[in-house]
């Protein structure tokens, strides 16, 4: 007697050596064959094409001649009218089935199905097209199964499923864009898998946040810093998807990535995606050359439009630019005229727009944008006899009032805060005399205004804010910090850092520890005066500029709590960055006291894609 796994493989071999369709359900499967013993009859193997996986055993056809042919014609009247009956079936299910995969177009022979189940079978894959010629499929459920991997293409065609289960799974990913088309899909079930939630994720967790669909709560078992987080409740900005550093023997992955690639390729090694810890890294490439050079650089909103604004020593200009929406480039927009111009600080107040003008000779003023002519006026003289040599500008705001600062690098002069009355500005307060400060830098430690100045005659000084004498304090100095240039501050988190510039000798970057600031990182630099820290989105950058050498830029790594170094730019004695977001595009501003000022685009390649 042969058995019923024996007797599918037998109809299964006869429809196929009929031309008949072969998915019935007679589960014609190599697994089924496996199970008759034996090998076939080699009359009946010669009916096979050669790929067929039928070409396997069956001891039914060790009988005659003429009873395989009447076998076969029985057969064939009942594949015809299985086959008939089968593709008006609604719904089919695979229980505990036994074959190893789904292979592509298997249910091409039953257009009218609606609703397929797959659960507790072997098999660990799904292929591209699987699920073909099913267009009225509306409920598709694979689960318990052993999946490990889905074609990205695996339910192309499915227009018309509105729920889709892969549950219970061994799913660590899914391809980009695999249920591409389903417009129609109202509920997806991925519970139960092992989801590593790394960048090749990413696409997932915005998909999720962006379909209509219902997804059931999902659970990160990888990496230990997502390890059972909700899927659902993830942001796109939560993969922080930066290349890895360092993977090529010959090229250094983190500043030349695609260029890490191709020499691997080149040497012969084989490029694996388990180099890529991370997938997307950033870069600042060239995109626009000024012709004139520049000696400071500021970025500000007036009017909901985005501005920067150059000053040009040479031509004793302050250079106002503005984005040209249409020829997408900086374009000018204004001039200011002066004389051995060294700063334009703009500074906005009950949207009125004023330009601090510091120069180097002729005294310092204060000019206003004039709405009504369409020009700059100025309003107001500072003080020359306090500020002779100046060399900075700060603006802020404490307690809703306007000031600004201007650190004064003359022996003569004096460092001074000046604020606003409603009418112009006054003297407010004048800090130390004799010090000859390069720079003056305001931030908040620990909620609280303060100042710090930077001398080439002593330590950086602190001062911070009296509320009741509404003056600035001194506090104290950085120790062992002689010869500092210029002090910038950024934080990450809650945490403030400053990044100290020494033209001779190396700049630091320190850490506010809550009592005094102390030394994290030691970066190697000559003829450095600017280390000008900056954000993107979440990201922390900070360029280092030199005179004799390039500039580089540097990238903040939170796990380790430094710098890494990602870049090299080509700039001529830099003196000062500024970053400027236009369009959802994120400009990099580099003013050059030797050749061209230079404009670079932040750009972001993301290899998740």
């Amino acid at each position: 007697m042969v058995n019923h796994v024996c007797m599918s493989v037998c109809l299964c071999a006869c429809a196929r050596a009929l031309r008949l369709p072969s998915r019935t359900e007679f589960s014609c499967s190599i697994t089924a064959h496996r199970r008759c013993g034996g090998l076939l009859s080699q009359p009946l193997r010669s009916f096979l094409p050669p790929s067929s996986p039928a070409r396997a055993t069956c001891p039914l056809f060790s009988a005659s001649r003429h009873v395989r042919a009447a076998f076969i014609r029985t057969t064939a009247r009942l594949l015809h009218e299985k086959t008939v009956l089968f593709s008006s079936f609604s719904q089919r299910s695979f229980v505990k089935s036994g074959f190893s995969e789904i292979p592509e177009g298997s249910f091409v022979h039953t257009p009218a199905l609606q609703l397929l189940l797959f659960t507790a079978n072997s098999f660990d894959s799904i292929n591209e097209d699987a699920f073909l010629g099913l267009p009225h499929l509306e409920y598709l459920f694979i689960e318990n199964n052993k999946i490990k991997s889905i074609s990205p293409y695996a339910f192309r065609g499915l227009k018309s499923l509105i729920h889709l289960s892969l549950a219970y799974n061994n799913l660590q990913t899914l391809p980009r864009d695999v249920f591409k088309g389903m417009e129609a899909l109202t509920k997806v079930d991925l519970r139960g898998n092992i989801f590593s939630c790394d960048c090749k994720l990413k696409w997932l967790v915005e998909w999720i946040y962006h379909t209509n669909a219902t997804v059931d709560q999902i659970y990160c078992s990888s990496p230990p810093l997502y390890q059972g987080k909700k899927i659902n409740d993830l942001l796109p900005q939560s993969f922080d998807c930066i290349t890895a550093g360092d993977r090529c023997n010959r090229c250094r992955f983190e500043i030349f990535p695609l260029q890490c690639q191709h020499c691997a390729l080149r040497a012969g090694q084989e490029v694996k995606p388990d180099l890529y810890v991370l997938s997307r890294f950033s870069e600042f490439a060239a995109y626009q050359s000024l012709k004139f050079e520049s000696i400071s650089v500021e970025s500000f909103t007036f009017g909901n439009d985005q501005y920067v604004v150059f000053a040009q020593p040479f031509t004793g200009t302050c250079s106002f630019l503005e984005w040209d929406h249409v020829e997408m480039v900086f374009r000018n927009y204004d001039n200011i005229e002066s004389t051995s111009t060294i700063v334009c600080k703009p500074l906005v107040i009950n949207n009125q727009l004023f330009i601090i003008v510091a120069q180097l000779f002729g005294g310092s003023h204060i000019y206003k944008r004039d709405m009504s002519a369409n020009k700059f006026i100025k309003i107001q003289d500072i003080d020359i006899l306090k500020i002779r040599k100046p060399n900075d500008v700060e603006t802020f705001r404490i307690d809703g009032e306007s000031f600004f600062v201007i650190a004064d690098s003359s022996k003569a002069g004096t460092t001074t805060v000046y604020k606003w009355n409603g009418n112009g500005f006054y003297s407010h307060q004048s800090l130390h005399p004799w010090y000859r400060d390069t720079d003056v830098e305001y931030l908040e430690i620990a909620g609280k205004p303060h100042l710090i100045l930077s001398s080439s005659s002593q330590r950086p000084v602190i001062y911070q804010w009296s509320k009741s004498q509404k003056l600035f304090d001194r506090r104290t100095d950085i120790p062992e910090m002689e010869d500092v240039y210029a002090v910038k501050h950024f934080k990450v988190k809650a945490e403030l850092f400053i990044c100290l510039t020494r033209f001779i000798g190396d700049s630091k970057v320190m850490k506010w520890d809550g009592a005094m600031f102390t030394e994290v990182q030691t970066m190697p630099s000559r003829g450095s005066m600017v280390f000008q820290p900056f954000s993107v989105d979440n990201w922390h950058y900070a360029i280092l500029g030199s005179d004799y050498s390039l500039t580089q830029v540097y990238r903040y790594d939170p796990k380790k709590g430094q710098f890494i170094h990602v870049q090299e730019l080509n700039i001529q004695a830099p003196r000062a960055f500024s970053l400027v977001s236009i369009d959802n595009r994120e400009f990099l501003l580099a003013s050059s006291f030797k050749g061209k000022t230079q404009i670079y685009e932040h750009l972001m390649i993301d290899l998740s894609n």
